[in-house]
């Protein structure tokens, strides 16, 4: 009887040991699963990650660079970046113009002495960033005086435009834009200049931006 107590013991102690192997293999198999399955939810995020990076538009291909000191062409300006999706660039004085400097009735106004100067450069403040990103490049101003004011000259003469694809625009009251870009266009030959256009100060989004699809840039 001692022998055969014995042996169901040492039966009972196999089948014991037997069902916890199994338990761990079952056990290490559902973690080897679990980290397999967060291996792959990894892989499929990071997949969609470089997708989403991959389709995202490449910013920086156009730019809409303005002077503007009543804000008339800074509000075309801002309606251009917006429906072209474009980086927009403040052409900023670094002396700014006061009332008394746009006083067109007196001749010794500072816009006056400047505008009947053709070599009159007033200083910029600040610069755009890696220029040679752009591809295309609108350039806002007022009229002043039939032109573009010569800041507008300052502006292109800093930088190298070869190659690249221009387009002015102004804003006046009753002035038509002219020959308002022609020292500006003389001062970059070696961009392709495509045709300019005057807006009202009220001037619709869908009217700037009819402009701008005319030109084939959008």
């Amino acid at each position: 009887m001692k022998k055969l107590a014995d042996v169901l013991l040492a039966i009972v102690m196999v089948l014991t040991l037997s069902a916890c192997s199994l338990g761990e293999q079952s056990a290490e198999s559902g973690d080897n699963t679990k980290s397999q399955q967060n291996n792959t939810e990894k892989s499929d995020m990071s997949v969609l990650n470089s997708g989403d990076t991959a389709s995202e538009p490449k910013n920086g291909k156009i730019l809409v660079a303005y002077f503007s000191v009543t804000n008339n062409t800074e509000g075309v300006a801002q309606k251009l970046a917006d429906g072209l999706g474009a980086d927009i660039y403040e052409i900023t004085p670094s002396k700014p113009y006061t009332d008394e400097d746009l006083d067109y009735g007196n001749s010794n106004s500072r816009s006056s002495v400047e505008m009947n100067d053709p070599s009159a450069r007033p200083a910029v403040s600040g610069s755009v960033e890696n220029m040679e990103r752009y591809d295309v490049v609108l350039i806002g101003y007022p009229i002043w005086w039939g032109e573009a004011p010569r800041i507008m000259s300052t502006f292109i003469e800093s930088y190298d435009f070869s190659g690249k694809t221009l387009a002015a625009f102004c804003t006046s009251a009753s002035s038509g834009f002219g020959n308002s870009d022609s020292a500006l266009r003389s001062a970059a030959k070696d961009a392709k200049w495509l045709e300019g256009r005057r807006f009202s100060a009220g001037a619709s989004s869908d009217e700037v931006l009819a402009w701008a699809e005319g030109l084939g840039i959008s």
